[in-house]
């Protein structure tokens, strides 16, 4: 009855019919979105509750008999709350399996040529979506409000002001003037819980259009099944009910990990940095900021010269031009690596040997900046580690190419 009076205003059998009964693939790579999206989903929801006690703002407030900024005395109580610790975790694990399934997810789609036409676009989409989601970890990076959240964000403060000709300008606009200022957490509190989401709630939805309307691609064994009417129909289970009931329990089971993970796995706990104050604490920052944190540290710290008035400094090259550059290599390749017709079907990684050498090398590349994130630690010179990078990611791209090549041969 219930259902009758909807879909006489709302027609909800077209609706059902028309999108509802669309194939879903049911091979398991293709559920690395669908972890993305769930963790958003999650993010959403635990945020809308961090979002209704916390207080964004620097101004002084006693706790516990000290006086330290409101912001960070919000989060000592929401983690004193029943759950509420707990919920800080999710919400921060969550951010994080969120940006490793986009990752992951962007992996796949390019080791099997996914990228190809006529699916430039979300190619591109799924970048922006990549560095929405490092933007919002970023700006909920300096909310607690502690001696570690202030340092690191005090990184991407230098690394906008050193961009040349306009980073003045581009530090004031982000920052609310010199960081830190009291301008500063109720700017970043607005773009971590509107700006951001609104654009990322875009960039999802754009996805999801051009999904709806480009369909998955198959695994290459499908092109030759009867039921793919030579490549006209896409293999694998309806939306409703299938793929609706597996989706659900696929997402309680990742909410399940996910709660695993913040009840036994602390992240940057506030009570071990405290406040901000004079001192410099060790830290470094998450392990999707490590490949930044770790170039920046190859930088000879002297080396600055002028271009046409800007100054170019160790943030610019590091903080600045080699993201630029990563994301545009990024952006160009369906371009690069064209194809002449749709292709709607996934290709095998070990017949691409270029294109697979490619990734693997600029994997290895990416890996090793990581590594220099810790050349402190592991006492090695910044110029023995970037010889070891560029040795360790040119000698990858070759045995890689040379292996693949002589598989081919067979």
């Amino acid at each position: 009855m219930l259902y009758r009076w909807f879909d006489e205003r709302l027609e909800l059998g077209k609706f059902k019919a028309k999108f509802l009964a669309k194939t879903f693939p049911t091979h398991p790579v293709f559920l690395l979105g669908e972890v993305a999206l769930f963790s958003f989903i999650t993010l959403v929801v635990t945020g809308v509750f961090l979002g209704f006690l916390y207080e964004p703002s620097i101004k002084m407030v006693s706790l516990f008999g000290a006086m330290v900024p409101s912001a960070y005395a919000s989060v000592v109580k929401i983690d004193l709350l029943p759950m509420g610790m707990i919920v800080r975790r999710i919400h921060h694990w969550s951010a994080m399996v969120m940006i490793a399934a986009v990752i992951a997810h962007l992996m796949r789609v390019y080791f099997t040529s996914a990228y190809r036409k006529p699916r430039e676009i979300n190619w591109l989409v799924g970048l922006s979506l990549w560095g929405m989601s490092m933007a919002a970890a970023f700006t909920g990076y300096l909310l607690p409000y502690s001696q570690f959240s202030v340092m690191a964000t005090s990184i991407g403060y230098f690394t906008a002001k050193s961009v040349p000709w306009v980073g003045g300008w581009v530090s004031r606009l982000l920052f609310a003037g010199e960081f830190p200022s009291e301008g500063t957490v109720p700017r970043f509190f607005f773009m971590h819980v509107m700006l951001i989401p609104a654009v990322i709630i875009g960039l999802i939805s754009l996805h999801m259009v051009i999904l709806v309307k480009q369909k998955h691609t198959e695994p290459a064994a499908n092109r030759k099944r009867k039921e793919a009417e030579g490549g006209k129909r896409l293999i694998g289970i309806p939306i409703w009910p299938e793929q609706a009931v597996i989706s659900l329990s696929f997402y309680l089971f990742l909410l399940f990990v996910v709660v695993l993970m913040a009840t036994y796995i602390p992240l940057n706990p506030i009570e071990k940095y405290g406040p901000p104050s004079l001192e410099t604490p060790v830290m470094r920052p998450d392990w999707y900021f490590l490949v930044v944190y770790g170039f920046l540290k190859l930088i000879p710290g002297d080396l600055s010269f002028s271009v046409f008035g800007g100054k170019i400094t160790p943030e610019t090259i590091g903080g600045v031009i080699f993201p630029a550059l990563s994301f545009l290599v990024f952006a160009l390749i369906p371009f690069l690596d064209r194809a002449r017709g749709p292709e709607n079907y996934i290709e095998n990684p070990l017949r691409r040997p270029f294109m697979t050498s490619f990734g693997i090398g600029g994997g290895v590349f990416l890996c090793m900046a990581v590594v220099a994130g810790y050349i402190d630690v592991l006492h090695i010179a910044p110029g023995d580690m970037t010889v070891y990078l560029i040795l360790a990611s040119a000698g990858a791209w070759a045995i890689s190419y040379a292996l693949l090549r002589l598989y081919n041969r067979k």
